[in-house]
């Protein structure tokens, strides 16, 4: 299978997401994105998993699961074969 992503860093400052994804740097403002991140604490953040796919990052403790995609702001195109909602 193929990685929809390769996450190289993953850091949260206060309520600031700094995140590397196939290269490029990415700052993301979790007020907007994950309250749960924001208000958890340092060691909350740092404990977390990249899916072994590149397609999201998943913190346990705080039982929060973000996708790369929606952090980013990639949108993909509907699996081949899938309903397009046309009739």
């Amino acid at each position: 299978m193929d990685k929809a992503h390769d996450v190289q860093r993953t850091t949260v400052v206060g309520a600031v997401l700094f995140l590397t994804v196939d290269g490029k740097s990415f700052e993301i403002d979790l007020g907007r994105q994950s309250p749960r991140l924001v208000a958890a604490t340092q060691e909350q953040r740092e404990r977390f998993e990249v899916s072994p796919s590149g397609y999201g990052i998943h913190w346990s403790d705080l039982d929060e699961d973000l996708s790369i995609d929606g952090l980013i702001g990639v949108k993909r195109p509907a699996p081949a074969g899938e309903l397009s909602g046309k009739v």
